[in-house]
């Protein structure tokens, strides 16, 4: 069977086990692996295909999740997480751009925008109990920033590696991808705002009755509110920034993110007895162990539908129809970054595709390359282990996330290459 009638086939089975069996999201992504790897005709490496894939997002992000879900539940427990909430209300005026704000500085320097997420996601949700907001508008106000800088701005992975290929300088696209970002950042911004208000306002993750009782009657310094964050976003922004040999090690986010839960649980032990802290790490493991889960399916699913090919048939496709020049490294893109699910494995697979069609297509480096990372904004579904890293910790359904973080990446991606455009049409 064709691999793009495979990939919509795929597309379909998950969507009618997760939304309309309601089926647990991990087995709807083993299963429809499975199936497509039949279909495709690789009954013979499916398998090994499935287990790739669930290896290599494990690995990734095993420690990331669980740190994160850890020092955001103690500090959701100890106050810390209202202490910062207030903190950004105050400041900004508008907390929920102060979110987006908070995940477009800091994706880029942290070097990955599902870290960035994790990071700040507690603070969104204090946010969203103080404010009344829906989970889908602060969750999403504060994923759009995240995704803006990291697909756009260099040195991230996504534009660093399709740089040095395309053999741009830094400083050429540099200014042009913090521009472009930005204004795509207000963009999912608005796409929020405007049309992330759906969900039930009071449906807020409701604490057990001792729990309240626990954080009203909790009080937390600044410096144990911000600690348990602040010094591992330190760490690795000097990993980033400096050559010391310390930060090396220190700098790596796996390590980084796990002194934060140290700092955190030290910091919980001054409010509360050990017995109650080692709830909370064991219900904070188990929280993790879920969206790993789902994440895995997701890498699962990815991993199938690249060995089916169908990556390498789209773009085949897509150079071959008459299109605007621009829009072709655009929608090779989002073939890629639809097929496999990680933008960073987009950005390096399509400048393979691209790079020999640059003197047919009489595009300047910069503009291709800020085409082609439009694309990765779109279509990011199931396969895709964000989009399940978003769904659960912001404990939404998979419909919200559709309408949220699917949508809005489409307008996202839109607007970036509208962005693109503009430019090659005023400065070449």
């Amino acid at each position: 069977m064709q691999a793009i009638i495979v990939f919509f086939l795929s597309l379909l089975i998950i969507l009618y086990l997760t939304a309309r069996l309601r089926l647990h999201p991990f087995l709807s992504l083993i299963i429809t692996s499975v199936i497509a790897g039949l279909l495709a005709g690789e009954a013979s490496t499916t398998i090994d295909a499935i287990t790739s894939g669930m290896g290599r997002v494990f690995s990734n992000f095993a420690i990331i999740i669980t740190a994160g879900s850890i020092i955001g539940l103690i500090l959701h427990r100890t106050g810390g997480a209202k202490l910062i909430a207030s903190d950004v209300i105050n400041i900004s005026r508008k907390p929920l751009m102060g979110l987006n704000l908070l995940g477009f500085i800091f994706a880029v320097p942290l070097m990955c925008c599902i870290l960035a997420y994790v990071v700040f996601i507690p603070v969104a949700r204090e946010i969203r109990i103080k404010q009344g907001y829906s989970k889908v508008l602060t969750a999403s106000a504060l994923v759009f920033g995240t995704l803006a800088s990291y697909n756009l701005v260099y040195p991230s992975p996504v534009i660093y590696s399709a740089a040095f290929e395309l053999g741009i300088l830094k400083s050429d696209i540099l200014l042009p991808g913090i521009i472009i970002a930005f204004i795509v950042s207000m963009a999912g911004y608005f796409y929020a705002t405007r049309f992330c208000r759906f969900g039930d306002l009071n449906d807020f993750l409701q604490d057990s009755e001792d729990e309240q009782v626990a954080i009203k009657a909790s009080s937390t310094g600044r410096v144990a509110a911000y600690m348990p964050i602040g010094i591992p976003v330190a760490l690795i922004l000097a990993d980033v920034f400096t050559d010391i040999p310390l930060f090396d090690l220190l700098g790596e986010p796996d390590l980084a993110l796990l002194i934060g839960v140290v700092l955190s649980m030290v910091f919980a032990y001054r409010q509360y007895s050990l017995d109650i802290v080692r709830e909370l790490l064991e219900k904070a493991v188990k929280r993790s162990g879920v969206v790993i889960l789902d994440m895995c399916g997701g890498g699962a699913l990815g991993a199938t539908l690249a060995m089916t090919g169908v990556g390498n048939e789209m773009g085949k496709l897509l150079t071959g129809l008459d299109m605007p020049a621009i829009l072709v490294p655009f929608l090779i893109a989002v073939a890629i970054q639809s097929v496999q699910g990680s933008r960073v494995v987009t950005m390096l697979v399509a400048p393979s595709i691209v790079i020999p069609l640059v003197p047919v297509l009489g595009l300047p480096p910069v503009i291709v390359l800020f085409s082609m990372a439009s694309g990765t904004f779109l279509i990011s579904h199931f396969n895709d282990p964000f989009f399940w890293i978003y769904k659960d910790l912001a404990e939404l359904e998979t419909s919200e996330v559709l309408r949220s973080y699917t949508l809005g990446g489409v307008g996202m991606g839109g607007c970036s290459l509208v962005l693109t455009g503009l430019a090659y049409l005023l400065f070449y």
